[in-house]
């Protein structure tokens, strides 16, 4: 059961979505370009590497990054399955995706994990005119795992203190992510044992927590949440809901009412809809 669980957790992008929001052929390369494996760094004698999906007609020019994180795992699948089910939306919308994988669970842990993903917007920012984006108005997306490392990123990288140099994020979409690691990563939790990426120090929780590193200077950030989800609760997002309010972060949340950790057709719906406004409000 405890194997069962976490596959769900890991795959849920390529098969939830897929299945109930855009049922849809792969292969249709005339609507984006791809180039993909971008080498951003490399650990272990293997490269870390995320793909760009470029709309054809008529890109806007601002790039989206896809944390492709399920579990804290990035599952391989090919980039036009990807563009043809999980990004179509945003693609037609005119945005460049640069979708991002990081070393795995169960080889590394959380704290090499967010190495990874910041290491990828450093790149991402420094590339962004290779790649026809400005690296000014990046936004992030991603799912649980995903949706975490992209908070990370929204809560970390814009501090009043960075370099005007360094990369930074302007717009966040984070759907159904868990925002403090600390009750995730005590000993006693059997968590632990079926997503070993928690097992690292519970004394670096709050280090890795994007809800303790709120800040005035934090990335607009959108939350999406079913009120049934009993693997991360929904006081993960109303809790960073708060702290964002009470820094005036600009935020929006929507509460899927009967959702789990993964929607169905209507709820998808509601996650897409309100991140594209999202974006086009902050980055457009």
């Amino acid at each position: 059961m405890m194997r069962k669980s976490r596959a769900l957790f890991v795959l849920f992008t390529c098969l939830t979505l897929t299945s109930t929001f855009i049922p849809l052929a792969y292969g249709q390369s005339d609507r984006y370009s791809v180039k993909p494996d971008v080498v951003y760094g490399h650990k272990d004698g293997m490269a870390l590497t995320y793909d760009v999906i470029t709309p054809k007609k008529d890109p806007n020019g601002i790039g989206l990054i896809f944390m492709v994180s399920g579990g804290w795992v990035s599952t391989w699948m090919p980039a036009d399955q990807m563009a043809n089910t999980l990004l179509l939306p945003l693609l037609n919308e005119g945005y460049t995706i640069l979708a991002v994988r990081h070393g795995s669970s169960p080889k590394y842990v959380v704290p090499e994990i967010v190495a990874d993903v910041k290491l990828a917007l450093k790149h991402i920012s420094e590339n962004a005119s290779d790649h026809k984006i400005n690296k000014d108005k990046l936004g992030v997306f991603g799912f649980s795992a995903g949706g975490h490392l992209s908070l990370i990123l929204g809560t970390q990288t814009n501090d009043v203190g960075n370099a005007e140099s360094s990369p930074r994020v302007a717009a966040v979409a984070a759907v159904f992510p868990p925002t403090d690691l600390g009750p995730y990563v005590a000993l006693d939790n059997p968590l632990r044992e079926q997503f070993p990426a928690l097992k690292f120090d519970p004394k670096k929780a709050d280090q890795f927590s994007p809800l303790k590193h709120v800040s005035k200077d934090d990335a607009p950030t959108f939350l999406i949440h079913g009120d049934k989800d009993e693997l991360v609760p929904i006081w993960h997002s109303e809790k960073i809901e708060q702290a964002f309010q009470d820094n005036d972060v600009p935020t929006e949340f929507v509460v899927v009412a009967g959702a789990a950790h993964g929607f169905n057709t209507e709820g998808n719906k509601r996650l897409y809809s309100g991140m594209l406004a999202w974006f086009e409000k902050h980055l457009k």
